[in-house]
């Protein structure tokens, strides 16, 4: 097994064995497990986007970045849209020059618009992007000491965006993608993710051959392998076989753990990953 659920502070979260050797990074991708939100939100809610208390969810954020150990206040989050657009983050990102005011930053003033890609070179900087089902995709540079977060849905998937994350390392920090170490989180497995012919249509002209990822149902419905998808995008930008950890989590098959979209409903949490360099 290529990760850990560990646990402080009564938070569970999922930590990756590759990262915790690596020594230069702190990191962890967060379960639904101790927090304060209640009802169909509890309990370790971390979604800005939610209806769930303000509140409960900056106390949730405290949490989960207490137990990882990143300062919760130099966080910096972008506005997920389900694209493929990569920003570079630097130190300056971890202030919002709009205001002082922590509750109001995790009620979206973040000024990172459209972004579905973070990444830095920056030590100090912790990363986040959020999830209920979609792939948390995690990048780490050895070399160039470079790391990065994807947001990564079937659109983001279909676009490639782990793929234009390490071009964007590539550019910026001089990463190769031989040197980067990749890990695709805890997400809906294809287990349980049924899609139709019009998301097929659109990986079709993306992906040279799709059979490895996509398991026809019959009557324009298909189970569709994300975590393959993305693992096969990886290895074509340069990403050795051996550097692409893959947590095999089903989001959907384990309630327990984790928040579901599918099989929730859009009144569920989020959880969130988050990787700063240290």
């Amino acid at each position: 097994m290529n990760y850990n659920i560990l646990e402080k502070n009564n938070v569970k979260y999922i930590s990756f064995n590759a990262y915790e050797e690596l020594g230069f990074i702190k990191h962890g991708f967060s379960t639904r497990i101790g927090g304060v939100s209640s009802n169909t939100y509890t309990s370790m809610n971390l979604g800005v986007k939610t209806s769930d208390n303000p509140n409960n969810i900056m106390e949730n954020t405290k949490r989960f970045c207490e137990a990882v150990g990143v300062n919760f206040n130099n966080v910096v989050i972008s506005d997920q849209v389900h694209k493929d657009q990569v920003r570079v983050v630097t130190r300056d990102d971890t202030t919002d020059d709009t205001t002082d005011d922590t509750t109001d930053k995790l009620n979206l003033t973040s000024n990172i618009k459209n972004i579905d890609a973070l990444v830095t070179n920056q030590r100090g900087v912790p990363l986040m992007s959020y999830y209920a089902d979609c792939v948390p995709l995690f990048f780490a540079d050895p070399v160039a000491k470079a790391v990065g977060l994807a947001h990564a849905g079937w659109r983001g998937t279909m676009l490639k965006i782990g793929n234009k994350t390490i071009a964007k390392m590539t550019e910026i920090y001089g990463t190769k993608p031989e040197n980067v170490i990749t890990a695709i989180g805890p997400s809906i497995g294809s287990c349980c993710y049924e899609v139709n012919e019009e998301v097929i249509e659109k990986f079709n002209i993306n992906f040279t051959d799709i059979q490895n990822f996509v398991i026809s149902k019959g009557e324009g419905k298909y189970m569709l392998d994300l975590w393959e998808a993305n693992r096969l995008a990886l290895k074509e930008i340069g990403v050795l076989d051996r550097n692409i950890l893959v947590s095999k989590i089903c989001t959907g098959c384990n309630l327990q753990l984790f928040y579901s979209h599918r099989k929730e409903g859009p009144l569920t949490g989020r959880m969130a990953s988050i990787i700063e360099i240290v």
